[in-house]
């Protein structure tokens, strides 16, 4: 009998802390409406068909009782459409699960042309929650700097190249790399955009900033070297891309700066590139919190 109990004993020290850490048996997101994610501007949902843009996010989330949805726009075109081919996505969504409302999450340039679906392309009745992550609602400076300093006589190849590029590589359809660049201006987020786009009522806004504190090669964010300074020179503290001032939307949840040994947290690093080499960030345990959050507050 005495084995028995020193057997049973055993068996639980082993076996219920692997079970806690491998995980899949939680509801802490279990929201009551599906969540859904919208990436930025440059990519898709799997970059290049083989790397996850929502990297170890999606994971984290269903082991912890998400109902998931990842929507792909083009990397490259204007805010309205990716607008209308993200409201198609997210009208199937619907269908399929069943659910009448949502949750939208965005990250970067997600988060505009999601607003604009919501807004202007009417589906602000079926949105429970939404979500910005790094968004440029007044616009980016590093967007002015690459409209600025590229001369008219020369945008139509600048833009041609890069469409090039990204139907290739990417697999864009027909996208338009200038008109991606015109619309996160500042001029054009804060004077045209914004007052054309107001936050509808029944719908939770919440927002939250990145910070990059200093620039270290091994922090993985050296590929924001040059807008780093340019940004903090314009806009002050920014993730590399967008100010913390222009990624306050509905109610600022605050700014991640990673961990106080870090360099910060940047842009990529809030969806956990490159890669999950994010020192001092762990992206899939933000997110999950952030659900949870939604599931507690009944969305």
């Amino acid at each position: 009998m005495r084995n028995k109990i020193a057997g049973l004993i055993l068996f639980f020290l082993i076996t219920v802390p692997f079970t806690a850490i491998a995980g899949g048996d939680s509801n802490t997101c279990d929201t009551r409406y599906p969540v859904v994610l919208a990436h930025g501007m440059g990519a898709s949902a799997e970059i290049l068909g083989i790397v996850d843009y929502w990297w170890g996010i999606e994971d984290a989330l269903t082991d912890e009782g998400c109902d998931l949805y990842i929507t792909s726009v083009n990397g490259m075109d204007s805010t309205r459409a990716k607008a209308e081919d993200f409201k198609n996505q997210f009208l199937q969504i619907l269908s399929i699960s069943g659910a009448s409302k949502a949750n939208i999450i965005g990250h970067s340039h997600g988060t505009i042309y999601t607003r604009d679906a919501i807004s202007n392309l009417g589906l602000s009745t079926k949105v429970a929650s939404y979500t910005s992550l790094c968004g440029p609602h007044r616009g980016s400076a590093v967007g002015d700097v690459v409209v600025g300093i590229v001369p008219d006589s020369l945008e139509w190849l600048v833009g041609d190249t890069t469409d090039f590029i990204y139907a290739f590589l990417m697999g864009d359809t027909n996208p338009d790399s200038l008109a991606n660049a015109y619309d996160i201006t500042r001029p054009y987020m804060i004077n045209t955009f914004n007052p054309n786009t107001p936050n509808m009522p029944g719908i939770y806004y919440q927002s939250w900033a990145a910070k990059i504190k200093m620039m270290a090669i091994d922090a993985r964010n050296w590929y924001f070297m040059a807008t780093w300074p340019i940004l903090l020179g314009y806009e002050g503290d920014n993730d590399g891309l967008v100010s913390v001032n222009s990624a306050k939307w509905g109610t600022f949840r605050g700014t991640e700066d990673a961990s106080w040994y870090s360099a910060g947290c940047d842009h990529l690093n809030m969806v956990g590139q490159l890669f999950g080499v994010t020192p001092g960030f762990d992206a899939p345990e933000f997110f999950v919190d952030m659900v949870s959050e939604l599931k507690d507050w009944g969305y």
